[in-house]
């Protein structure tokens, strides 16, 4: 068996840790988690320069025309260097069911838009039942003349404050709860009635309560068929989590080296801590840790790019990945001592998003109950 990368994989990981270790320091990290916008729309310019907004985009719509697992790659990275951009909402979340259900004019309005770094999309899914499943989706859509009209809350919503357009997933038969009733709609962010609600989160990210009040949406801006929306989230759903299980592997890495390095450089009763056998053990953990997180996500990675079934494989990874991190970074405390908790350190920034993360398209019990299904029990 050959788990190695590619050549051009390997460039592609190069060039991306080069680029963000120059453009991307923990002073950016930190400082982006008080900005109100959250961001750097500099930062964000010259990812687009270099071609990673449209990387899995096809090269008629501005894109790179790479595959999926090459996209996890580049995630990894973002994930090692906390990248404080709205990456996966838009070309994750939004641009991959636009390109996967969206008629040809607008595929041509948006994709050269997101490719370009032109365009910020967020979605709207999540409801106060905090639900993945189409029964948690209740905010409703009722057609007007040429428009639809749009009532509900949604929650938890990555990056709303700063996007351009909300891929919005409503309910659009009244009193119907399954999933052949659920319409998606490219709504405008600043379409009257929408009102945006700033929500205080552990990783200090930009999440929002969205209420949309009377909110008018052309039957134009409706993305794949009337009532057939949750084939594209179903669709959407195992990339969105793939591409957050491959943002964690790479703050996982990152967490695993800090806490290494430090073992060999903390001198204790004369000798480094790292030859305490203690010390190697839980740096052991680590690593074994680390490397189970990239097998489960690569291999679910390119099933989903070669087009195989990958949904078991999809919910393996998320379970693992998902406590996997958190463990990480609890040893990776236990190692640093009081150092690590400090503001001023960087474990505790990843510590924060890995405790984030765990919730993001279902946590660890979520997945195992739909590991439990698909084999049978």
């Amino acid at each position: 068996m050959d788990f190695a990368l590619s050549e051009e994989q390997e460039m592609l990981r190069k060039m991306a840790r080069d680029f963000l270790e120059n453009e991307c320091p923990k002073s950016l990290v930190r400082e982006m988690e008080e900005d109100e916008k959250g961001y750097s729309p500099e930062l964000w310019k010259k990812m687009a320069d270099l071609g990673w907004m449209g990387l899995v985009l096809p090269a008629e719509y501005g894109g790179e025309g790479m595959a999926f697992l090459d996209l996890a790659i580049l995630i990894e990275e973002m994930g090692r260097a906390l990248v404080p951009a709205p990456y996966l909402s838009t070309v994750v979340y939004c641009g991959m069911p636009i390109l996967a259900a969206g008629t040809e004019e607008q595929k041509k309005e948006y994709l050269p838009k997101i490719a370009k770094g032109e365009l910020i999309l967020s979605l709207a899914l999540t409801e106060p039942s905090a639900s993945w499943e189409p029964s948690g989706v209740e905010t409703k859509a009722v057609a007007d003349g040429d428009d639809f009209v749009i009532n509900g809350t949604k929650l938890f919503i990555s990056d709303a404050h700063i996007a351009d357009y909300l891929l919005c997933v409503t309910r659009t038969k009244e009193g119907a709860a399954g999933e052949d009733d659920i319409t998606l709609f490219l709504v405008d962010a600043k379409s009257k009635g929408i009102n945006l609600t700033a929500l205080k989160t552990i990783a200090d990210d930009k999440q929002f309560e969205v209420v949309f009040d009377n909110v008018r949406v052309p039957k134009s801006n409706m993305l794949g068929e009337l009532n057939g929306g949750w084939a594209v989230i179903k669709d959407m759903l195992p990339q969105a989590t793939l591409a957050q299980c491959a943002l964690m592997v790479g703050g996982a890495q990152q967490v695993l080296e800090m806490t290494v390095n430090y073992a060999k450089e903390r001198v204790q009763f004369g000798k480094p801590i790292g030859s305490f056998q203690a010390i190697q053990h839980k740096c052991a953990n680590m690593a074994t840790d680390v490397d189970g997180c990239r097998f489960v996500t690569y291999e679910a990675a390119w099933k989903l790019s070669e087009g195989l079934p990958c949904s078991l494989e999809v919910s393996m990874a998320k379970a693992w990945v998902s406590e996997a991190y958190r463990r990480t970074c609890a040893e990776g405390h236990q190692i640093h001592g009081g150092i690590g908790f400090i503001k001023d350190h960087d474990m505790q920034l990843y510590y924060r998003r890995a405790k984030s993360s765990e919730l993001i398209f279902g946590d660890a019990d979520y997945h195992r109950e739909l590991v439990a299904q698909q084999i049978g029990l």
